[in-house]
């Protein structure tokens, strides 16, 4: 990478920057207050864009003995991440991260009463329908039998579904980060009349769309602007990346008790700074307005703790599989034991699930993993916080993936549901609604904090290790393409 990248950056080490150099300090940092073997392993890691998984999942693995641990591995890992990467506003000059979030002048703000009515009901779009009342029930409940969600996912949408005035979450304004994220819940807010804070990129296209999309919906619309008379989306969006202490301080300066939702992309290392630059941002955020609340949606194609009765699930779908006696024995033995591996050991509580997608890299999962730990530390301090694991889904960024796009294709024959966005981004703003008014339910560990209302899409609970299957399901579902 050259040095003379802005911004957010990642440190210098000679004449480049070296992703890889930081995520092996940042994940052998994180592990060192509870697992210094497993960080000297991470440190001493020789090839880290093909070794990093298994020091991934040993950061979940590290956690698991206490509340204590998990609290530790995160906290660690996110002074790491604030220690090691750096602000270099001119290309040239590196400054710590601090520096990015004081002293920034703040875009205007231009405000956008929406003239729509709002829904007084929560709907959900799924093939072709949109499920209201007694089929949305129906559709939970078969989610739920086809182990495709958490059971607490259903128990957490029929409470919004049976209180409709939670939806326009009066009294708060939800800042949506990366605004045009085709996972984000600022079209579902606003539909249902809530105030909501878009910021991304000034991309005029961006918002040109980004208006059309939401003109007429019932809620209020709060856009970062340059001051001027021109076409608002030629003067909307301020970057996170290279702006980062004016992005700062346009948010720290909203009215309304603020909720601050993370939904940026990057692809590769720049996944890695906007994440970095969203958490320096909550950071400075949460010291002066300590009412706000946090929202955040994993990625389901990572590594996490499981509940035992998706262990057991899983136990008896490999046991009953048709798979099972046809299929399983001769492919694992053609396969040297890779393909069709059973998940988990019977009777394990919690389980660990693997469901990362080697193709996806060690920058993708450092992007997620510094989310991960923002939520765990910042609820552990008290703070409200939104964390849900959302399902598979076709987003754009999947699409483009050849690999995963033929994947997904075939993931149906595997007991995995693959969702659309629209389904899949209500069905997000649903529980994120729920989160709010109603809370999420204490937990004994950070890991279970994780797994309630998970909407996994099945990876949790499928028959096989989900990367054992995930070869096969893009060779069915490439072939199933032609």
């Amino acid at each position: 990478m050259a040095t003379g990248e802005h911004g957010v950056v990642f440190p210098t080490a000679g004449d480049r920057r070296s992703t890889s150099a930081t995520g092996r300090g940042v994940v052998a940092d994180a592990l060192r207050p509870v697992d210094p073997v497993g960080a000297g392993a991470a440190e001493r890691e020789t090839n880290w864009r093909s070794g990093y998984l298994t020091h991934f999942r040993r950061l979940v693995e590290a956690g698991l003995p206490s509340y204590s641990d998990a609290r530790s591995v995160a906290e660690a890992g996110l002074a790491s991440v604030h220690q090691r990467m750096r602000w270099s506003p001119d290309g040239a000059e590196e400054q710590p991260l601090s520096a990015a979030v004081a002293g920034g002048t703040a875009p205007g703000v231009e405000t956008l009463a929406g003239g729509g009515r709002a829904d007084t009901a929560l709907t959900i779009p799924y093939r072709g329908r949109r499920l209201a009342g007694d089929d949305l029930r129906r559709q939970l409940d078969a989610w739920v039998d086809a182990d495709v969600v958490e059971p607490s996912l259903r128990d957490a949408v029929t409470a919004v579904l049976e209180n409709p005035e939670w939806l326009r979450l009066d009294g708060r304004t939800v800042v949506v980060l990366g605004a045009a994220a085709e996972m984000g819940p600022l079209r579902s807010l606003l539909r249902w009349g809530a105030t909501v804070a878009a910021l991304d990129l000034p991309r005029p296209e961006l918002w040109t769309r980004l208006l059309d999309d939401t003109r007429g919906l019932a809620g209020t619309l709060v856009v970062p602007a340059r001051t001027g008379d021109g076409d608002l989306a030629h003067r909307a969006g301020v970057d996170l990346l290279h702006d980062l202490p004016g992005a700062t301080a346009w948010v720290g300066g909203l009215e309304g008790r603020l909720v601050l939702g993370n939904y940026v992309y990057a692809d590769g290392a720049t996944n890695v700074r906007v994440s970095t630059a969203v958490d320096a941002l909550t950071q400075a955020v949460l010291a002066h307005r300590s009412d706000t609340a946090l929202s955040f949606l994993a990625t389901p194609t990572d590594v996490f703790a499981v509940p035992g009765e998706a262990v057991d699930a899983s136990v008896e779908a490999y046991a009953t599989r048709r798979t099972s006696k046809v299929l399983r024995v001769p492919l694992r033995t053609l396969s040297g034991g890779r393909l069709l591996r059973r998940s988990y050991v019977p009777g394990t509580e919690p389980g660990i699930n693997d469901s990362v997608v080697l193709q996806q890299g060690p920058n993708y999962l450092l992007a997620k993993r510094i989310q991960r730990w923002r939520a765990t530390a910042a609820r552990a301090a008290g703070t409200t916080v939104s964390f849900k694991v959302a399902p598979p889904t076709r987003t754009r960024s999947v699409v483009k993936n050849r690999a995963l796009a033929a994947a997904y294709s075939g993931a149906h024959r595997f007991g995995v549901e693959v969702f659309e966005p629209g389904t899949a981004n209500t069905l997000m703003a649903a529980l994120l609604v729920h989160d709010l008014v109603q809370g999420s339910p204490a937990h004994d560990h950070p890991w279970q904090d994780e797994a309630y209302a998970a909407a996994h899409g099945g990876l949790w609970r499928t028959a096989y290790d989900p990367r054992s299957a995930l070869g096969l399901a893009a060779l069915l579902g490439a072939a199933s393409a032609r």
